[in-house]
């Protein structure tokens, strides 16, 4: 039996046991690490979908490590001894998706952004031609987002979108002035590149 992947959202992966008590070192993969020591329930399971469906498990105690700030340490529930938490090893905590801790307008998840088609919209129609104007103005389809790309010291920069299309992956700024609308409920995202994006696209693929 497996389950649906994009159900839920993982927060962490566990990595080795800790200590001798049943304790788990586990590598952070939210960008929300202080909720993690706030936590009551989780659920435990592979986030591949792979194997039986996740587990509630609850939360005897989490606490970040302040030498490894990208690492939790997790206490659960009837895990006491180091056989305990070595069976842990390699599972995710997830929570279920609607769990998830609001954004801001305008910030959304790189799960959500994975997988979702991009259209190309014109930059500007001109006054006048000859073609139907609802022509010029529909959309076309560029790709799907492969990965999002964070650039910059500490990922401060503007996160780049990595697009699979048929002519070859085009990275896009993931920036206001183009990507101008984002629908993850549609999985869409309309775009307008900027004037010689496209070569410099291919200028860094050659």
């Amino acid at each position: 039996m497996s389950f649906e992947p994009h159900r839920w959202v993982a927060l962490a992966h566990i990595v080795r046991p800790r200590g001798n008590k049943g304790q788990v070192a586990a590598a952070v993969l939210t960008d929300f690490p202080e909720r993690l020591a706030g936590l009551r329930e989780v659920f435990l399971g592979r986030a591949d979908g792979e194997g039986s469906p996740p587990h509630p498990t609850a939360v005897k105690s989490c606490w970040l490590n302040p030498h490894r700030p990208a690492q939790a340490v997790f206490h659960f529930q009837g895990c006491s001894t180091i056989a305990d938490a070595e069976r842990l090893r390699g599972l995710h905590v997830l929570l279920p998706l609607e769990q998830r801790v609001p954004l801001p307008a305008r910030s959304y998840f790189v799960s959500d952004l994975i997988g979702c088609t991009v259209f190309e919209l014109p930059a500007e129609i001109p006054a006048i031609t000859s073609a139907p104007r609802s022509l010029l103005s529909a959309p076309e389809v560029l790709g799907v987002v492969r990965e999002v790309q964070f650039t910059g010291e500490s990922g401060a920069g503007t996160p780049v979108l990595a697009v699979d299309a048929p002519q070859g992956e085009i990275l896009i700024p993931l920036a206001e002035d183009i990507c101008t609308r984002i629908d993850v409920a549609a999985r869409r995202i309309e775009a307008v590149l900027p004037e010689g994006l496209r070569g410099l696209n291919r200028k860094d693929s050659e």
